[in-house]
């Protein structure tokens, strides 16, 4: 049997695998296709699917014929003269143009912003916007990409009071009427009426554009079922339309930001088309009145729970979500204790620590065992190499006399995969650490070190945990593969976010404090069997 030090290896996985989950799409991410400035990101894939004519032209001065699959885009800027109606909450200031759509989302808060400083606008003119209305008539369709609607006010304050806005449009045969009820904490309620039944389409519109980050992030629509069933589309994924008969949630989203509807008494039909670069665009397929609720703005899980706990499903942490989910809770409940991010990240850490610190003592001390039985280990390789029954025959015998466990110290590792990729989740998503300070000069644990402090110093740390930790490992490859470890990882953490970074640095501290405890307790473990025996030897 080859020596092999399970344990080495498996660290060894595991930062293949962050290489490979975080490392490769940091360095190679995904690309995102451009958008002519002639043209948006609107498609239709079927008769079935929304009439896609001149969405995104506010002018309504261009109508092109209904595509089969792809379709023609058009672009338009948005000016002063284009806005039928501004309202504002607490939250933003939203400008509706005159086709009753959701044509600018401006978020108060300082925190959101962009790197130059400006406020952020969740909406592109470039693509979809929230509340479009489609027809399933072309004819229809093209008229209603012509005709202005017209507004019951031009400016509505919905800061301490909520306020209602009726758009109106009027077409040849037809009459259409949004009723809007906006709210100060930033929801809204939709009331459509037509004067006769139609079939038609509600958008909330292509998900917001508002981060750039090279991160492994979920971009795309996420549907909740009547059942409770959280279905996903990513960018990128949606080749086909797909049909969704019972939805309660609907949201299109970003790192941290989303345009959703939802209704959770009278589940609404949805439809989810691809555009031009294979992104999904939702809508809401109706044929009479409508009503939904709906939000515009950052994914605040407290403003979720409020409104409704079933809303946080729109809170979407990737692969991990089962775990992130519950750790994202534990933290909330810490930062409401102590009131800072920094130190919530730090608790939690050591709460981790505490809970897997009975399997990480068995697993280091039986790393230590290894260590010592390394000689002899050799030894055994050396008289059976040839005799690969009897070697490992030598080797469990060898195992079983000294209570070692060549597996010991692998299940507290394993557990750390899912933990880190779950953690890394929650830093990553939450809206609650964007402008979260901790200490001096970290002001904001969403984005990276300024002065790269963190990452050296868990470069560093990682390192003398590396040099106290039992090590037995004789492959060349392996050794400098470990060796080198600490000094990529720093690299890669140079731009993460600081609160990640915080987490791993916090981690590796604590590991430290762990191994020299575990490394002192078995010194003692040690010396006091060598008194045993001689004892026992005296004793005869």
């Amino acid at each position: 049997m080859e020596q092999m030090d399970l344990n080495k290896r498996l660290m060894i996985a595991i930062a293949l695998s962050f290489f490979i989950l975080i490392g490769f799409s940091y360095l190679f991410p995904h690309k995102q296709k451009s958008v002519d400035s002639n043209k948006t990101s609107i498609s239709a894939s079927s008769t079935k699917a929304p009439n896609v004519s001149s969405s995104n032209n506010l002018e309504g001065k261009t109508a092109t014929p209904t595509l089969p699959n792809k379709e023609k885009k058009v672009v338009a800027s948005l000016s002063n003269s284009e806005v039928l109606a501004t309202v504002s909450t607490k939250r933003y200031t939203l400008k509706i143009d005159k086709l009753g759509r959701i044509a600018s989302a401006v978020l108060k808060d300082k925190k959101y912003r962009q790197d130059d400083g400006k406020a952020l606008d969740l909406i592109d003119p470039k693509h979809t916007r929230p509340l479009e209305i489609r027809f399933e008539n072309s004819k229809i369709n093209n008229e209603a990409f012509k005709v202005n609607y017209i507004a019951s006010s031009s400016h509505i304050d919905a800061i301490n009071s909520s306020v209602t806005l009726t758009l109106t449009q009027k077409l040849s045969n037809l009459t259409i009427n949004k009723i809007l009820t906006f709210y100060p904490d930033g929801h809204y309620d939709i009331k459509i009426d037509l004067d006769k039944n139609v079939n038609y389409f509600l958008t909330s519109g292509y998900r917001p554009i508002a981060d750039k980050s090279r991160y492994m992030i979920v971009r795309g629509t996420l549907i909740r079922d009547a059942e409770g069933i959280v279905h996903t589309i990513e960018d990128g994924d949606a080749k086909e339309t797909k049909t969704f008969p019972k939805v309660s949630v609907l949201a299109s989203s970003d790192r941290y930001y989303t345009s959703l509807f939802y209704n959770f008494k009278n589940p609404f039909s949805v439809i989810v088309t691809p555009t031009f670069d294979n992104n999904p665009l939702p809508f809401v397929k109706a044929n009479s009145s409508l009503e939904l609720s709906g939000y515009v703005g950052a994914k605040e899980w407290k403003l979720f729970k409020k409104l409704d706990p079933r809303l946080t499903d729109a809170v979407e942490f990737g692969w991990f979500t089962f775990l992130s989910r519950p750790f994202f809770k534990v933290m909330l409940v810490i930062y409401n204790f102590v009131g800072n991010w920094g130190w919530a990240i730090i608790i939690f850490t050591l709460l981790v620590k505490l809970i897997l610190f009975p399997l990480s003592y068995k697993g280091m001390l039986s790393m230590q065992k290894l260590k010592d039985l390394a000689p002899k280990m050799k030894d055994i390789k050396e008289r059976y190499g040839k005799d690969p029954a009897k070697m490992n025959q030598q080797m469990m015998e060898l195992y079983r006399k000294h209570g070692a466990n060549p597996m010991g110290g692998c299940l507290p590792m394993l557990l750390q995969i899912p933990v880190f990729f779950a953690l890394y989740r929650v830093l990553l998503n939450a809206d609650e650490l964007q402008g979260a300070p901790w200490i001096l000069w970290i002001s904001d644990l969403s984005r990276q070190d300024p002065y790269y402090v963190l990452p050296i110093l868990m470069g560093i740390t990682m390192f003398l945990q590396q040099h106290i930790t039992p090590n037995t490992m004789t492959d060349p490859m392996q050794q400098k593969i470990f060796k080198w470890f600490p000094a990529l990882m720093t690299i890669f953490f140079l731009t993460f976010p600081s609160g990640l970074v915080l987490y791993w640095l916090t981690n590796n501290i604590l590991s430290i404090a762990q191994q020299m405890f575990i490394n002192s307790a078995y010194e003692k473990h040690k010396l006091k069997l060598k008194e045993d025996n001689k004892k026992e030897v005296n004793s005869k």
